[in-house]
């Protein structure tokens, strides 16, 4: 089974991550794309983040009837902050007859260099990359001179992020059409990020 990783603390997952991961299981050969559900990402603060379990509901409740997307918790049990490298070794090791790529945005491998253990990373595992608004298109895309890079310039460009959806409901405005129904019922009737 080839498998597309996509990582992120989801805070909350919205129709733009769904539609993400639906087109890189329509248009590659990843046969499920896993929503790896992140406890602490070293570069955000912990203070803003609904706790694990809800956000890995939350997952779960929107991709309930996509039988190509699963929401992993690997992350979980693992020493915080979490490393990409480490999450990769612990996911090789349980499901050894796997085949494991990531899935990040543009912005992100521009500072890929920075990741712990990144030559390791794209020695061992393809990448597949979207692109994002505030991306520097005119910047050169790096060669690390190693690994597989696959750009898809052609995924859908969605200017939707978390942090919005939460100030929004902060501020009372609709985000009905920001998420999916059963996400937006859940959120709203255990009354996050108000």
């Amino acid at each position: 089974m080839k498998v597309g990783l996509y990582f992120g603390t989801f805070n909350p997952i919205h129709v733009g991550h769904l539609i993400l991961a639906n087109y890189m299981v329509e248009n590659t050969d990843l046969e499920q794309v896993w929503f790896v559900v992140t406890p602490h990402n070293p570069f955000k603060e912990k203070s803003t983040l609904l706790a694990d379990h809800h956000r890995l509901s939350i997952v779960k409740i929107a991709i309930d009837d996509n039988p190509h997307l699963r929401a992993s918790d690997i992350e979980f049990g693992m020493i915080q902050p979490n490393y990409t490298i480490h999450t990769l070794t612990a996911l090789n090791e349980k499901y050894p007859t796997y085949s494991f790529e990531l899935i990040m945005g543009e912005d992100n491998i521009l500072g890929f260099n920075k990741w712990y253990n990144y030559e390791e990373i794209l020695k061992k595992y393809p990448i597949h990359i979207y692109p994002r608004i505030g991306s520097e298109k005119s910047q050169q895309r790096p060669d690390f001179g190693i690994g597989k890079i696959t750009y898809h310039d052609n995924a859908p460009v969605m200017q939707i992020s978390a942090s919005m959806i939460r100030s929004f409901i902060q501020e009372k405005k609709n985000v009905r059409y920001l998420l999916t129904d059963p996400v937006y019922n859940y959120i709203d009737e255990m009354n996050f990020y108000k």
